[in-house]
């Protein structure tokens, strides 16, 4: 018996996409992190790490507001993580930028897709 999946929203997936991609810039910036010495070892990776376990918890729970605020948590851990490299400043507010137009548009194109 084949079981059913659920439909997604376009929010979920476009913030999952995000979140997707960012998963990788975050684990090379916490290798950046680590290499520049701007941390201890086990706090440039452990932080890094901590932060990539938050990602998938978002990517995880994106259909509930629980995920959209941890996706907005780690957009603002990872605009501060700019305060030990400042060029992750630019990183995160790339992505911040991305993440804000994907939960504005994706909201609107659900909220249009359940008017009709």
């Amino acid at each position: 018996m084949a079981r059913v999946r659920r439909a997604r929203t376009v929010r979920e997936s476009l913030g999952s996409i995000v979140l997707g991609f960012e998963l990788v810039v975050v684990f090379l910036a916490a290798l950046v992190v680590f290499g520049l010495g701007a941390l201890p070892p086990l706090a440039a990776l452990g932080g890094g790490a901590v932060l990539l376990v938050l990602m998938v918890a978002a990517i995880g729970t994106l259909r509930s507001t629980l995920g959209v605020v941890l996706g907005w948590v780690v957009q603002a851990a990872l605009v501060a993580s700019g305060f030990l490299v400042p060029e992750i400043f630019v990183v995160g507010a790339l992505f911040v930028g991305i993440w804000t137009y994907c939960m504005i548009v994706g909201g609107r194109i659900d909220r249009r897709g359940a008017a009709h």
